[in-house]
C-alpha cells in the first residue's frame, strides 16, 4: 500500500468510528458546562477562604 491509499484508509476508518459515536445534545452540553462552572466557582471559593484564614492566623499569631 502506497502513503496516499494509507491515509485514505485511515480518513475512511475516522469517519466510520465517528459514526459510532453517540453525541451530546446541545441541553446536556450546556447542563454539565453550568455544572463544571459552578463547581470550580464553590472549590475555588473554598480555598480562597482556606488561604485567608490560614494567612490571617499565621499573622496573627506567629508574625505580631
Amino acid at each position: 500500500m502506497s502513503v496516499v491509499q494509507k491515509t485514505q484508509t485511515f480518513f475512511k476508518e475516522v469517519y466510520i468510528e465517528l459514526r459510532k459515536v453517540n453525541w451530546l445534545t446541545r441541553s446536556e452540553v450546556l447542563r454539565y458546562t453550568i455544572i463544571v462552572l459552578v463547581v470550580t466557582i464553590v472549590v475555588a471559593a473554598f480555598l480562597g477562604g482556606l488561604d485567608y484564614l490560614f494567612s490571617t492566623g499565621i499573622q496573627k499569631f506567629i508574625i505580631k
